[in-house]
């Protein structure tokens, strides 16, 4: 068996970067942080909807400020899922074609989940 001189750089080089790698690291715990008050706020008005008939509800949630945070919150949450599950799929799934092939799920898949949240909010907010 032939023993490897290589030093540990010159084992890791030519694999490759993701060329985001800090941007991506910052951008995660960034909306980490934000989704800490925007989350107590949610858990906040469900607990003080529990119970409330349906037009209070409705109401509650057409109000513009509470609307504002709840998209707020929306995009946040699915924007920091992306970015998760993006690293998962990176570090974890090795053949090229199946990561492009599911990276493109992943963002098929919180693109569409934002959309339909933000227009269901939308929705309420306009009293459509």
């Amino acid at each position: 068996m032939a023993k490897d001189f290589r030093t540990p750089l010159g084992k890791v080089g030519g694999l490759g970067s993701t060329k985001n790698g800090t941007r991506n690291f910052c951008i995660q715990r960034f909306t980490a942080m934000a989704n800490v008050p925007l989350f107590i706020f949610f858990i906040v008005l469900v607990v003080t909807l529990v119970g409330q008939d349906y037009d209070h509800v409705y109401n509650m949630l057409a109000n513009p400020i509470i609307a504002l945070v709840m998209g707020l919150m929306i995009l946040s949450a699915v924007y920091h899922m992306k970015l998760g599950m993006q690293v998962i799929i990176e570090d974890y799934v090795h053949n090229e074609r199946w990561r492009i092939f599911i990276l493109a799920l992943n963002i098929f898949f919180c693109f569409s989940m934002g959309a339909a949240c933000i227009l269901a909010l939308l929705k309420i907010t306009l009293r459509g």
